[in-house]
């Protein structure tokens, strides 16, 4: 077959097309996008009519990924970090229903916080809803574990989670395809009851995934992923997990001296732990992202040697590693650092030069010079850059959908006025349930829908509410007459002073629709054309 050159997320979504895939499901969020969007373009896809539209969120995308999976097909769910918080209800339980075609959640976890809110590690979740992760070292191994990770799906009835970073996702290499495959044929599940999640039935399948445990284990303890290398200097083992690996070795012009368990398929394999341990005189546990596994060895095999990573301050305890990090860790010489020259210093990040954004937030600045600062609840997306000068307009950017609920619940403590700015996409998102409540209560905000008519900070995907946010809110329940649409210009700037003036003034639930289409869809849209 032919050899492609695909970044990391690439040649995992090129895997699951070549091992019989029947839909991807998702909700962009960098650096897991461009699973979905590499399927979307795809000429195979396309003519195969591989699902392949983007989710409202990421629980809908989760749940509707299990029902594909319940009608017997080859599914994966695409998210990437924090996205998993929001499906976590689905996935903790799917561990329990088990499923019936191959299923493989795809998390794109970002250390050192590139594009995100937080560093969490979603090996932590697998361990979690005690299912097996697997974790790439390399371009070539995100290809080979979507096959993989589908047949072991399959075997044991369990979703598989495959975890990638940021440096993974993003970077490109060589990749080997393997013939493909034709997709499953429907077929429901052989128990027509273990989906229902009744408390007795609940309690028998979560007995079961216990059991399942040991055979996950065997499977680390056998899998063509995890290598135990062997090395003459017993004075230190290392842990190596998925690209911590190539770290480690890109320290060695040959081989490591020091014994190596590379470890790229979860539970642990404790066969080669123990060995590890009682060979060695310490253990180096080399790990992108939190100390999953120096926590775990410090609880079962703390007997006097020395576990080292980030939690003993061997490693830094946030950020990515690299090799200097690894070689600082291995007493190696470090080189010295290059100083950037200032051409090359980064710089933040700002809107566009005619974002629509700009407009709305100038005439922001307008009403939060009268009202003081600390009113202006914000969310996820490119006016989260609101928060930066020159605009310095927004106070917070929590998770997606908590700008109006913060609103709501800072206005029940008694804030005026309580503003919340969220995007199109992300009111689709997890919004709208917020402003279900904020009616309810008749609370006493003003929320501002900023309607770029895109998902535009993950690509420029297609926004699941365009051109109905109108309805929705009516259909919600707010008053008709404080719906106001208005198209965010600087020839406009006094008329949207004007509105927001309007609305703070009326006591209940107010919202502001600013529409103006990204500008970089615009230009998009014209070099198509």
């Amino acid at each position: 077959m032919e050899k492609l050159l695909l970044l990391g997320d690439e040649a995992f979504a090129q895997g699951a097309l070549d091992s019989g895939l029947s839909g991807a499901y998702g909700y962009p969020g960098t650096p897991s996008t461009e699973i979905i969007a590499y399927i979307q373009n795809d000429k195979t896809a396309i003519d195969k009519n591989i699902h392949k539209v983007w989710s409202v969120n990421e629980k809908t995308a989760y749940e509707s990924a299990l029902g594909m999976s319940y009608a017997g097909k080859r599914v994966i769910v695409t998210m990437k970090h924090v996205g998993l918080n929001v499906a976590a209800d689905g996935f903790v339980n799917s561990g329990l229903t088990g499923t019936n075609g191959g299923f493989i959640l795809a998390v794109a976890d970002d250390p050192s916080m590139h594009s995100s809110q937080n560093e969490q590690d979603s090996r932590f979740y697998g361990k979690f809803a005690n299912l097996t992760t697997l974790e790439p070292s390399n371009q070539q191994e995100a290809y080979d574990m979507a096959r993989y990770g589908f047949e072991l799906s399959e075997k044991f009835e369990l979703p598989v989670v495959l975890r990638l970073v940021t440096r993974l996702s993003h970077s490109r290499a060589g990749v080997n395809r393997t013939a493909a495959i034709q997709e499953k044929s429907l077929a429901l599940p052989t128990d027509s009851t273990r989906f229902i999640l009744l408390p007795a039935n609940a309690r028998k399948r979560y007995t079961q995934l216990l059991e399942k445990q040991k055979d996950l284990e065997k499977a680390a303890e056998v899998s063509p992923f995890n290598h135990y290398f062997d090395g003459d200097d017993k004075s230190l083992g290392i842990i190596a997990c998925g690209l911590a690996y190539n770290y480690l070795m890109e320290n060695y012009e040959a081989e490591c001296p020091h014994p190596v368990l590379k470890l790229c398929q979860y539970p642990l394999p404790r066969k080669y732990i123990r060995k590890m341990y009682a060979e060695c005189q310490s253990i180096l546990v080399l790990e992108e992202g939190m100390p999953l596994i120096e926590e775990m060895l410090s609880g079962y095999l703390d007997n006097g040697k020395r576990i080292k990573g980030r939690l003993d301050g061997t490693l830094p305890r946030d950020g990515e590693l690299n090799p200097n990090i690894v070689a600082e860790a291995l007493d190696m010489t470090v080189p010295k650092e290059i100083k950037l020259p200032a051409l090359m210093v980064n710089r933040p990040p700002s809107l566009c030069e005619g974002c629509s954004h700009r407009d709305l937030y100038e005439a922001m600045k307008v009403i939060i010079d009268k009202i003081g600062v600390g009113h202006v609840f914000s969310d996820i997306g490119c006016y989260t850059l609101g928060a930066l000068p020159p605009f310095k307009t927004i106070n917070t950017c929590v998770d997606m959908g908590a700008s109006i609920t913060m609103a709501k619940g800072a206005a029940d403590a008694g804030l005026h006025p309580a503003i919340a700015v969220i995007g199109d996409s992300t009111f689709s998102h997890s919004g709208i349930t917020g402003l279900l409540d904020c009616v309810n209560e008749k609370s006493n905000v003003v929320i501002v829908i900023a309607d770029n008519e895109t998902t535009a900070m993950t690509g420029g995907q297609d926004s699941s509410a365009h051109g109905r946010i109108e309805e929705i809110c009516k259909g919600i329940g707010v008053e008709p007459a404080h719906i106001r649409v208005c198209l965010p210009l600087p020839k406009n700037h006094e008329e949207i002073v004007q509105i927001f003036e309007q609305e703070i003034a009326y006591e209940g639930v107010s919202v502001i629709i600013p529409r103006r289409e990204c500008i970089q869809t615009l230009k998009r849209k014209a070099k198509k054309r």
